[in-house]
């Protein structure tokens, strides 16, 4: 399509913006809700010690696939999170990315809810599952969201501010843990209390997101000019700029998406390197944050300990992100994730041959800042390589074999636990985070500093 005299694309004037306080604060909406999917995402190393203390789900199982034990608890939600991102995906890129955003909150918030005051394995893995259909859209949402309204000179950061911002949930739900599971309050466990405060928390990130705009990007896209003018001319004015009113789209009336895209070139090669990537990084990462209390409690540490510890390595949690704040949109995002995924090996194999408390805390600390530095960067990096139309589809596809993954990895760390011990767990994270660096170093295209169009065209 050309350009009218003088015109700009959508992509363009999106681009020309001017960094302000109002980015942060659209990001830091987006965030807020993002930090209860976390805080629920994170919960079941956290809570999964008074699980076990109330007899309802138990330590390991004696088969591999056994539904009664924090394994099968792990594996209901990322059953959940794979569905929600492998066959609901499309769903952002059919209602737009702030309707989404908003329903898939208010779905993990009643589902999460009603998942407390469950008194079996199955009703807790079921009602988990369900939590974990909406967490998944939700994620997805996300990434595609703070993507595609931010400036491609600053989408590194902004990823970053994004996962400090989630990742703060997590020492706060470690730090509920800690103080409430050994507990009974009000005639409920501890345990019970530490669900039902993040299921609370999101509505409160609901109302406090309802003036996010749409995205002018997914508008154009559908073919609602007028609408994706609107928002523009709102963002150059907060900028300080004169909107204009002439406007080349860079789309057609409506843009058609269809899945099959991703497996066409230049989408391909991509779409596989990216599946590996989610298959191999979940073992590593889920591996560790997932588990480190039962590892601990494995070893012969009690619970209120091992809940202590985990604490203060959760503190760590947004410090990743904040640490390469500066950093992200200067080094290419492929290469960040290869550094942090071997870092996470590495220190993981430190932390497993630890006995004394300051080098577990120490290096438990580490896998979590390198892990969260992964997080960050390839959360930006799987956003940026597909075009608007098809964005939340290819993400979600691509993503939901890291949810799948985590599913069969539960069972297999249970097994390797009950086998070989946190040694042989660390063992299979090192080796997974080893694999995970040459596949994106080998395969994975450069994306630092590029438009979206320009990284889809």
């Amino acid at each position: 399509m050309e350009n009218p005299a003088g015109a700009e694309t959508i992509a363009g004037r999106l681009e020309r913006l001017p960094l302000t306080s109002r980015h942060w604060r659209r990001i830091a909406l987006i965030s807020i809700g993002g930090a209860f999917e976390f805080y629920d995402m994170f919960l079941s190393a956290y809570v999964a010690p008074g699980l076990v203390r109330a007899h309802i789900l138990t330590a390991t199982t004696t088969g591999l696939f056994g539904t009664k034990g924090i394994a099968g608890f792990v594996a209901a939600l990322f059953a959940g999170l794979f569905f929600g991102t492998a066959l609901f995906g499309f769903v952002a890129d059919r209602f737009g990315r702030r309707r989404i955003f908003t329903a898939s909150l208010l779905w993990y918030s009643a589902a999460s809810a009603i998942m407390a005051f469950q008194t079996t394995a199955f009703g807790l893995d079921l009602w988990r599952f369900l939590a974990g259909l909406g967490i998944g859209v939700e994620l997805v949402t996300i990434d595609t969201f703070i993507a595609e309204l931010v400036p491609s000179r600053i989408r590194g950061r902004a990823f970053a501010f994004n996962q400090v911002i989630q990742f703060s949930a997590i020492p706060v739900v470690a730090f509920l843990a800690w103080i409430l599971v050994p507990r009974t309050l009000l005639g409920l466990d501890g345990w019970r209390w530490v669900v039902l405060i993040g299921s609370a928390g999101a509505l409160v990130a609901w109302a406090l997101r309802s003036g996010l705009p749409e995205s002018p990007r997914w508008l154009a896209a559908r073919g609602r000019i007028e609408e994706a003018k609107t928002i523009l001319a709102r963002f150059e004015r907060e900028a300080g700029l004169l909107p204009r009113d002439d406007i080349a789209t860079g789309y057609g009336e409506k843009e058609s998406s269809s899945l099959s895209e991703v497996f066409r070139s230049p989408y391909a090669a991509r779409t596989v390197m990216l599946v590996v990537f989610n298959l191999l990084q979940t073992v590593g990462y889920y591996g560790f944050s997932n588990w480190v209390p039962t590892l601990l409690t494995s070893e012969g540490i009690t619970v209120t300990a091992s809940l202590f510890y985990t604490f203060m390595i959760a503190l760590a949690a947004p410090f990743g992100p904040l640490l390469a704040f500066a950093l992200s949109d200067r080094i290419e995002r492929k290469g960040m994730i290869a550094a942090a995924a071997l870092a996470v090996g590495a220190f993981g194999l430190m932390f497993a041959f630890s006995r004394a408390s300051a080098p577990l805390v120490l290096f438990g600390a580490l896998v979590t800042l390198s892990n969260n530095v992964m997080s960050f960067s390839f959360h930006a990096y799987q956003a940026e390589l597909y075009p608007t139309r098809v964005r939340a589809k290819a993400v979600g596809f691509v993503y939901s074999f890291s949810r799948l993954s985590t599913v069969f990895s539960a069972f297999l760390i249970a097994f390797i636990l009950r086998r070989f011990g946190s040694e042989g767990v660390f063992v299979l994270i090192a080796a997974a985070m080893l694999a995970v660096a040459l596949v994106i170093s080998a395969l994975g295209p450069k994306v630092t500093g590029r438009s979206l169009e320009a990284i889809s065209a």
